[in-house]
């Protein structure tokens, strides 16, 4: 008999509908739904949660690029490893008060919110799974490794595991070099950006749903500038920039993105000069 995916139960599933419902928030701009999802996300997915806690191990997974298959497979096996090792009874009471907050303040329309990731976290949730049968689950981990070494999926540069202490020498040469040079924002979104990297990303995705919508509507105001309309040069590349920032919710968090960001964040400050 065919085990079915109760999505409900998937930790990484709640995680990215409410990341989606809380991008449609920005595009319609209700300020309000917005806040009450935010505050959703940083009560249920603070680190010490279970719901953090299992959402780490689904991403470790999803995160992992152009890995050797050894690299793959050990990573699925560590997983899986310390998945056994959360309480499900706890993970089960988070997970049931989040779908009650969420169907209460939100909507239950948010479950069908269209998530592009889906089968992974499903196949995931699934080789997690003690009551998978063992040749499905091989057959599955076997999927996961392909995506996980996929020249397809291959990314720039290959972002390894950091621990606490090359952290801190990291952010302390980002403050020696930038901290006088960056903006404000700049500075925050570099240090989340860092951070990303020993967290599960959270803080990162909340400050970009925050500060995106910001620059966009700058760039709006932007193109109703005499100085710019009157340009056409400068009208089709503040037009450009627009719908770069329309696009950036289909994008991977890389280097690239973090850059782009920036330039557009230092674009913003020149033409409020």
């Amino acid at each position: 008999m065919k085990m079915k995916h109760n999505k409900k139960r998937n930790t990484a599933f709640l995680f990215e509908v409410l990341i989606r419902e809380l991008t449609k928030t920005m595009i319609s701009k209700e300020e309000k739904k917005k806040k009450i999802i935010l505050e959703m996300i940083k009560r249920n997915f603070k680190s010490n949660t279970f719901l953090a806690k299992d959402l780490d191990l689904y991403k470790a997974i999803i995160d992992t690029k152009h890995a050797t298959t050894r690299l793959a497979e050990k990573i699925i096996y560590e997983a899986r490893i310390q998945k056994s090792s959360i309480d499900n009874r706890k993970l089960f009471a988070q997970q049931t008060a989040l779908i009650d907050q969420i169907n209460k303040e939100l909507s239950p329309d948010v479950f069908n919110n269209f998530i592009p990731n889906y089968k992974d976290v499903a196949t995931i949730f699934q080789i997690f799974h003690p009551k998978t049968k063992t040749k499905k689950r091989v057959i599955m981990e076997n999927y996961l490794v392909k995506k996980m070494i996929s020249e397809e999926e291959k990314e720039k540069e290959l972002l390894k595991p950091i621990d606490n202490l090359t952290y801190k020498m990291f952010a302390k040469k980002f403050n020696e070099k930038y901290s006088s040079k960056l903006l404000d924002e700049q500075k925050e979104l570099l240090r989340r950006y860092i951070r990303s990297f020993i967290d599960n990303g959270i803080d990162l995705k909340i400050f970009l749903n925050e500060e995106i919508p910001k620059l966009k509507e700058s760039i709006e105001n932007a193109l109703t500038l005499k100085e710019i309309k009157s340009d056409k040069n400068m009208l089709e590349n503040t037009q450009r920039v627009l719908q770069m920032l329309n696009k950036f919710h289909k994008r991977p968090v890389d280097n690239v993105f973090i850059h782009d960001i920036l330039k557009i964040q230092n674009l913003v400050k020149e033409i409020q000069r």
